[in-house]
């Protein structure tokens, strides 16, 4: 038996009936070819039709309630407007069905090429904005871009562990956590910065702040604050830079950068605001340092040591499902909405909060958190704080640079 190609279908006709008994599907086909037989001439047999592709494959859902069936019928047609509205009113003379009385009647006669015209209209408006967004940058647009992607291609390796790093001939330096930290200080025109790849102390770092101003950039977020203090403890740190709260150096504009910069404060000062924030991480806010150039202050010398900052790790009653499929059941709530989940072990979920806060709430959450789920990009500072604060999974559409982790990636 022939079937119409999908793109050849042009109109559907959608009818539902009733019948007095049980019935099955073959019934109802059989119905429709035999009962229709004769009744608009040779040309216009639903059986020909069918052969030739101008009737496609019907299709019936029914079911039996009550000793009585009801049911759908889909006819799809390749004919003209008219031919299928005559298809359609000879459904309706069909007056029994297998063994039984019957009664079918036609709901509407779709045009396919209508909803393919309507998908058509909006992926056309969809398209249009994405080529427009880029055809209209302007010239000053495009030469800022360029300018900052010729900074950030001036980055180089340097050490033994290949460190991302600027221009390190000054006196003073910047160290922060990563490379995207490094190329977005870069594009911003501090050159003076060096990466530290990850929460490891590299040896390079400690041994530059012997004979270097070292000032420490660290996120905004608990993860950064206990990546400074392992730090200090383990090289000479002159000052400290934070991120605004919940922010990271990643993701910081311009002037965000140069103002947390001219806020360092001395190491004294930063180990002293940890111990004022209730045991959380999270400090008061920084007094103002004022501008870029305290003096340098004479620290004891000591031997550079090379430690790692060690999650800690919350026990959790590990979860009997489908860990995947709970995590993108879960991303289709907040699917498109740029926002977060945070989730219990049943992967109930415990607060929706917005992207840039997901490091901050899990440090804050009275319940212990063990699956984040993100629409956008789970960025290593965020990916750090859930091992720090053993979550167990993190489901999100991209995800930033990080070395290696305990917390289960889940690509969304």
């Amino acid at each position: 038996m022939a079937k119409v190609s999908p793109v050849s279908i042009k109109y559907m006709i959608h009818a539902s009936f009733k019948a007095e008994g049980p019935l099955e599907k073959p019934d109802v086909i059989g119905a429709l070819f035999g009962q229709t037989e004769g009744l608009l001439g040779a040309d216009m047999e639903m059986r020909e039709l069918q052969k030739e592709g101008k009737i496609g494959r019907i299709e019936v859902q029914l079911e039996t309630v009550d000793g009585k069936s009801v049911g759908e019928i889909q006819v799809p047609s390749a004919l003209d407007t008219s031919e299928t509205a005559l298809i359609g009113a000879a459904l309706e003379t069909i007056e029994r069905i297998g063994p039984t009385e019957a009664k079918i009647e036609v709901n509407r006669i779709e045009d396919v090429r209508g909803s393919k015209r309507d998908f058509i209209k909006e992926r056309a408006k969809k398209l249009l904005e994405g080529l427009e967004s880029k055809t209209d940058m302007g010239i000053g647009e495009m030469s800022k871009n360029l300018k900052e992607e010729s900074r950030a291609a001036k980055i180089q390796e340097y050490g033994d562990e290949k460190l991302p790093a600027g221009d390190l001939s000054g006196n003073e330096i910047i160290v922060v956590e990563g490379r995207a930290d490094v190329v977005n200080l870069l594009k911003n025109r501090v050159n003076n910065v060096i990466g530290m790849n990850g929460t490891k102390l590299p040896k390079e770092i400690a041994i530059l702040g012997e004979t270097k101003e070292i000032t420490l950039f660290v996120d905004g977020d608990r993860g950064g604050k206990l990546i400074g203090q392992n730090v200090i403890n383990n090289a000479k740190i002159a000052f400290v830079a934070v991120a605004p709260d919940g922010k990271e150096v990643e993701e910081l504009m311009g002037k965000e950068i140069l103002l947390a910069l001219r806020r360092r404060i001395t190491t004294e000062e930063f180990l002293k605001s940890l111990k004022y924030s209730n045991g959380n991480g999270h400090s008061n806010s920084y007094s103002n340092g004022g501008s870029y150039g305290y003096n340098r202050r004479e620290t004891p010398r000591e031997e550079p040591r090379v430690e790692e900052v060690k999650p800690v790790v919350v026990e959790q009653v590990e979860y009997a499902g489908d860990a995947k499929a709970a995590t993108r059941s879960a991303f289709e709530k907040i699917r498109g909405t740029k926002s977060a989940l945070l989730l219990d072990n049943n992967f109930d979920v415990i607060r929706k909060v917005s992207n840039k806060e997901v490091g901050k709430s899990i440090d804050f959450s009275r319940q212990r958190v063990y699956a984040v789920v993100i629409d956008g990009t789970a960025t290593s500072g965020v990916i750090r704080a859930c091992e720090e604060k053993g979550v167990k999974y993190v489901g999100a559409t991209t995800f930033g640079s990080v070395d290696e982790t305990s917390v289960k990636l889940i690509s969304l």
